[in-house]
């Protein structure tokens, strides 16, 4: 059995969620970088790992009734709620705060030019999530359930043409990354969401939105990298095991 430590943040987080809030509050990516253990991201930030881990443990002891058990969730189902609920909110956030950007810049650009380049990194976000979630729903996803039917029903499932469920997953991640470190500058940018003291209405509307999208985007990302994911490349190399032993 894995001591604690040598847990990933990733299997702690499709643990309990609440544990999410702790790795934040140290600044440690539960989502993009999940696959590393509490050791390796103790070390690489200098954190106290005693420290961390009495927190973590505290969360863990702590009832709680309104967690949602997403481990134990069929795949489809979890695939299903991943596009209904958070590709749709990318989908919906990105048209919203898109123009109040845009406006952002033109009427405070003068005096905080930071928005400009704060602008042309959720522009490129919108843009490759856009593409990115057209990829999951229209070729990961539909294999997940496909094989997830085929595991109910016993069928034999036809290799995809992506070779391996691997492929399109590695690839994936790769982009979840990608964005990850996008909104790391973000959050560098607006120190934080934080606005500036001569901010008005729809500027600090504008920080508040960004600061929602990014704590969603790492639920969403959770979700897949630590959980659909490696569920998904389980599944399958469970059909290549009944295929080696026929």
């Amino acid at each position: 059995m894995q001591t604690l430590e040598k847990m990933t943040i990733g299997e702690y987080v499709a643990k309990d969620f609440r544990t999410a809030a702790v790795f934040s509050k140290y600044g440690i990516d539960f989502c993009c970088k999940g696959n590393r253990t509490i050791e390796e991201a103790c070390e690489k930030k200098d954190i106290d790992t005693d420290q961390l881990m009495d927190q973590l443990n505290t969360v863990l002891s702590t009832k709680n009734d309104s967690a949602i058990d997403f481990k134990s969730w069929p795949l489809d189902l979890l695939a299903d709620y991943i596009e209904k609920t958070h590709h749709r909110y990318v989908q919906e956030k990105t048209q919203v705060i898109l123009p109040f950007l845009d406006k952002l810049c033109k009427v405070h650009g003068a005096n905080h030019p930071e928005l400009f380049e704060i602008n042309e990194l959720f522009i490129g976000c919108a843009g490759e999530l856009a593409q990115h979630l057209i990829k999951e729903e229209q070729i990961l996803f539909p294999f997940i359930k496909k094989m997830v039917k085929a595991s109910l029903t016993d069928e034999a499932i036809a290799q995809p043409q992506f070779g391996t469920v691997n492929n399109p997953i590695a690839m994936m991640m790769e982009e979840h990354e990608a964005e990850g470190d996008r909104f790391v500058k973000i959050a560098e940018l607006t120190n934080n969401y934080t606005p500036p003291a001569d901010a008005c209405s729809t500027y600090r509307v504008t920080f508040a939105m960004l600061s929602d999208f990014e704590q969603d985007l790492h639920k969403h990302i959770h979700l897949e990298n630590n959980i659909l994911f490696p569920s998904a490349v389980a599944l399958e190399k469970t059909f290549a095991e009944q295929e080696s032993n026929k």
